[in-house]
């Protein structure tokens, strides 16, 4: 051990795996590789049907879409990708599509991978299916793929995704000023991560706020995320 070097030592560490194309089963949604001929038409009809100003595009460097032929090749794009891989989140009671997110910036050497391009329809959005993406994605990346860090990056001024990464667990860690030019403006870009020390409490937190008993008859959730989340020990 060099004494001048007071980092920490990453014991047996190897290279990890990609992410892979799989189904990733909840009890509220479920992810599928992004499909554009089955997914397409259920989220582009939610999209124009439920949000006609098209606020769900606002801080993606893409959309709105005109029509469902220009929804279609665009996720026939992002279909094709490897890094992002896209899914599909699917909603369990009817079988259809709500939103897309992605794993992205996958760095199987450092054991770094980050969420991104996430986009849910008006059908997902403040529903217990995007928590559950979220978990679905945290077990395949630090249980399945035994990564160290999960990473989530916004819009520095997109102040509901900065509330919902905190909400999630991820800790804000800066921003990085004038990273990018979206839509022909500034883009200021928040990061967040959970680290892999962190993830068991994080998932235990998933799995107590998703369980069915934290829900009333009407589907309202009797305990907060975060609030069970401060309850568990470290």
């Amino acid at each position: 051990m060099n004494p001048r070097d007071p980092r920490p030592i990453v014991e047996d560490w190897t290279p990890r795996s990609r992410p892979v194309r799989s189904v990733m089963e909840g009890r509220f949604v479920r992810l599928e590789p992004l499909d554009p001929n089955r997914h397409g038409a259920a989220m582009f009809d939610a999209h124009r049907d439920l949000d006609p100003e098209g606020r769900a595009w606002d801080f993606l460097p893409y959309g709105p879409f005109p029509d469902y032929p220009a929804y279609h090749t665009h996720l026939a794009a992002q279909a094709a990708c490897g890094d992002p891989m896209f899914f599909a989140i699917v909603e369990q009671a009817s079988g259809d599509a709500v939103g897309v997110a992605s794993l992205m910036r996958c760095d199987p050497a450092n054991g770094v991978i980050e969420t991104g391009h996430l986009c849910f329809t008006p059908r997902l959005q403040r529903t217990p299916g995007g928590t559950e993406m979220i978990h679905l994605f945290g077990c395949h990346v630090f249980d399945d793929l035994g990564y160290r860090r999960f990473e989530w990056k916004c819009d520095d001024a997109n102040a509901s995704s900065k509330r919902a990464a905190e909400r999630f667990g991820f800790t804000f860690e800066g921003v990085f000023r004038q990273m990018m030019v979206v839509k022909g403006r500034n883009r200021d870009t928040a990061w967040f991560s959970i680290l892999d020390t962190e993830w068991s409490r994080c998932r235990a937190a998933f799995e107590a706020w998703l369980a069915p008993e934290n829900f009333d008859a009407d589907g309202r959730q009797r305990s907060g995320l975060e609030e069970i989340r401060t309850g568990l020990k470290e």
